[in-house]
């Protein structure tokens, strides 16, 4: 995953059991396709580099037993070389979600917030209501952003219009190195699953 093409689309298949997505870049080209294993007891992904899922290009494997506070390893499997990890922020996640993004080392490099938690709970009020809960897709879209240490916001994520929620775009506002610009598209894959799953 390199030298992308931004804006990046991530857009959910609604014909499988388990949460795949594929990554396509500015021209239309896939760049990977993600995968949520089903029936795990830990949470575990894995990244194509097409939706042939011949080559498993980086695995995604929570460290622990799924709670608030569990981390995910990204993993080169060719080469067994961890690039990093995410970590969701327990209770803080409650009304914002949060994530934090680590290298290989334990350093942090970047956070993810929700940009308007009050969209998020909108959109489960609203939801529960016959028929008009059918279209919030259309126009309650929650935003993420990535900010650096330096508090500058590196990425943005946003779910884009659409009836099943399945799309969100992503734009890359800075530049950033190669292996971080990676690391940051892998953790907001584990990131759209998680707060996907949790409606």
């Amino acid at each position: 995953m390199k030298n992308l093409q931004y804006p990046l689309e991530f857009k959910f298949k609604i014909t499988t059991l388990s949460s795949d997505f594929t990554i396509t870049d500015q021209s239309g080209q896939i760049q990977a396709y993600a995968r949520q294993k089903l029936f795990k007891f830990k949470e575990s992904v894995q990244v194509y580099e097409s939706d042939a899922k011949r080559d498993v290009l980086y695995n995604i494997n929570a460290n622990q037993w799924i709670d608030f506070n569990a981390s995910y390893s990204i993993t080169e499997p060719r080469t067994g070389t961890e690039l990093g990890k995410v970590a969701r922020k327990g209770m803080r996640s409650f009304w914002r979600a949060t994530y934090e993004i680590f290298d290989n080392n334990g350093q942090k490099l970047f956070t993810i917030t929700e940009e308007n938690p009050w969209v998020k709970m909108w959109d489960s009020f609203v939801g529960e209501l016959p028929i008009i809960g059918m279209f919030t897709g259309y126009f309650l879209n929650p935003a993420y952003i990535i900010k650096d240490t330096n508090d500058q916001i590196v990425f943005r994520l946003k779910k884009t219009p659409s009836l099943l929620g399945r799309r969100f775009e992503l734009d890359r506002l800075i530049d950033i190195p190669d292996e971080q610009e990676t690391l940051c598209a892998l953790s907001l894959m584990m990131m759209i699953l998680l707060e996907r799953g949790r409606g």
